[in-house]
């Protein structure tokens, strides 16, 4: 074997190499939980906001953000929606065919009347779906969510839910979770500048 003769420039090339090689690599999400090959979603089948059939197929060719919740939420669910409200241009600037939807864990009272005013007011391109909760109990756990229904007999009952925000890709599999930030006294959510700029390394790393 020949040694080089300038080992020290050897060393600078050979180190420049791998830097320049790592600076075109997509870097990986920073704080998402991310699935490169994606993870299958199981059937399903609801009611958008529009009375239409929200299935699978409604999903593909576009990015989903998705999030579970209810209308009549007092704190998670009208923050993370304006939130998503404030990066949805950074978001379809991204990927054009991008799409936010809202999945209400509260049959009994959001009706599709409800689900379309309540989206609408945040954006008027917001999806919103339901369905019984023998169909969305399979779906959120799918999803890796959860809710739970205290005292429904109750009038003004309150659901817990998860306050994540899933990614679907466009052919329709799980690709990613963010995670919202716990702080005391604050309410649970999810960091919007964290968000897009994982998604841009997502989407990036899926076109390789």
């Amino acid at each position: 074997m020949v040694k080089p003769r300038y080992p020290l420039l050897f060393l600078l090339l050979v180190g420049g190499m791998m830097a320049a090689f790592y600076w075109i690599q997509p870097s990986r999400p920073e704080q998402a939980d991310y699935y490169p090959a994606g993870r299958d979603i199981n059937p399903f089948a609801f009611t958008d906001e529009d009375g239409q059939p929200f299935v699978p197929a409604s999903l593909l060719g576009q990015w989903t953000f998705l999030f579970v919740g209810y209308t009549f939420c007092p704190d998670i669910c009208p923050t993370t929606l304006a939130d998503l409200r404030s990066v949805y241009p950074a978001l379809k600037k991204i990927a054009p065919e991008s799409q936010v939807v809202f999945i209400s864990a509260d049959p009994q009272r959001d009706d599709v009347a409800r689900l379309k005013t309540y989206t609408a007011f945040f954006h008027p391109d917001f999806k919103a779906a339901t369905g019984s909760h023998d169909k969305l109990f399979p779906f959120v756990r799918n999803l890796g969510l959860i809710y739970s229904i205290a005292d429904q007999g109750e009038r003004d009952y309150l659901i817990d839910h998860s306050a994540s925000i899933v990614l679907i890709n466009p052919e329709g599999k799980l690709k990613a979770v963010f995670r919202p930030q716990m702080k005391e006294g604050q309410v649970p959510h999810v960091v919007m500048a964290t968000l897009v700029s994982d998604f841009a390394r997502i989407v990036r790393l899926e076109g390789e």
